[in-house]
């Protein structure tokens, strides 16, 4: 029988573009905080800003999709299951957790237990797939939240109850999905197809959550502050949609895609340094100096789990056994 074609090597190129798409991804996401708070004190409810950010986006998408599904529509057909838990677990699931986490905990305890997500991606890898984490990988874990509860400012009186804590933990489930899910490229969707369905699907049921009452929608039409200065709520939406949403996810998918779940889940933490940037740009909230120490340690801890995943051993493919020559066979011994 013929041997076997060995399977390939896991593909190793691409790691530079997929940080740099990475970092991309976290700033874009990193707006959505000032953006969404921009609104939301001008009276827009939660439900209401995330509802218009990913039914924009999803109509944004929709002919750019389009396009690249033009004779290849099998792609979708064969990623159905993947696309429906992506729009309803990883975008419009994660989102509202977040935003319900809010009503009951502080901002910086639901951006803790929203981006414990990375951690659960480790916890996922290890049990499912038996990639059990390094020492580097834990070391760089324990510096990243380190660094996350400097940058949240959590020394103060916070605000915590048992129903935040549970939307926290299930934002940080959505998260750790959205990863996870971002990273499978089996049914090689384009990323802007991967998002744009995934939006479809969490914008219907975010309307069908609102028609039935079980989701407050409130979005008054007036004017908002941004950059110190009153702007037309539509400057708010349009980020949010456009920068937060079609970049942040297209983004974050061809980065989950090149540098793996692990990895993009840790880099993602660096948003947080960008929510903290943008809100000081935008909104005038300056940052402290211990927040600064933070963002120093969850680069680090980046840092150390991105060296811990080049460092991994690369299975190298076994090549099939040359086949021995052909050799004459000894004569057979004669007997008596």
């Amino acid at each position: 029988m013929p041997a076997s074609t060995p399977r390939p090597a896991p593909r190793t190129s691409g790691r530079g573009t997929g940080l740099a798409l990475a970092l991309v991804s976290a700033a874009t996401f990193g707006t959505s905080g000032a953006f969404g708070s921009a609104l939301i004190e001008a009276g827009w409810t939660p439900g209401a800003a995330v509802t218009a950010r990913i039914t924009l986006a999803a109509l944004v998408l929709t002919p750019v999709a389009l396009v690249q599904l033009r004779g290849r529509w099998g792609l979708l057909a064969r990623a159905r299951g993947m696309v429906i838990a992506y729009g309803l677990v990883a975008i419009a699931g994660c989102q509202l957790a977040y935003f319900s986490a809010l009503e009951h905990v502080s901002v910086g305890v639901a951006l803790l237990l929203e981006y414990l997500g990375s951690i659960l991606v480790v916890g996922w890898l290890w049990l499912r797939h038996g990639q059990r984490p390094r020492r580097l990988t834990v070391a760089g874990a324990a510096a990243a939240v380190a660094g996350l509860v400097l940058v949240l400012d959590l020394t103060g009186a916070q605000r915590v109850t048992l129903p935040g804590l549970l939307w926290g933990l299930g934002a940080a489930v959505g998260l750790a999905m959205y990863f996870l899910l971002s990273s499978r490229d089996e049914a090689p969707l384009p990323p802007l197809v991967l998002a744009w369905g995934g939006m479809c699907v969490g914008a219907l049921a975010l309307v069908l959550l609102a028609v039935g009452g079980l989701l407050p929608v409130r979005a008054p039409l007036v004017d908002v502050v941004l950059f110190g200065a009153q702007v037309s709520w539509l400057v708010p939406v349009l980020c949010l949609s456009l920068v937060a949403a079609v970049i942040a996810y297209a983004a974050g998918i061809g980065a989950a895609r090149r540098l793996g779940a692990k990895v993009a889940s840790f880099v993602g933490l660096t948003e947080v340094l960008f929510a903290v940037l943008f809100a000081w740009v935008l909104l005038g909230q300056a940052p402290a100096a211990v927040q600064f120490a933070g963002g120093a340690l969850i680069v680090a801890g980046v840092a150390l789990v991105r060296i811990d995943e080049l460092r991994a051993p690369v299975a190298v493919p076994t090549a099939a056994p040359a086949a021995a020559p052909d050799l004459p066979l000894p004569a057979a011994r004669e007997t008596a």
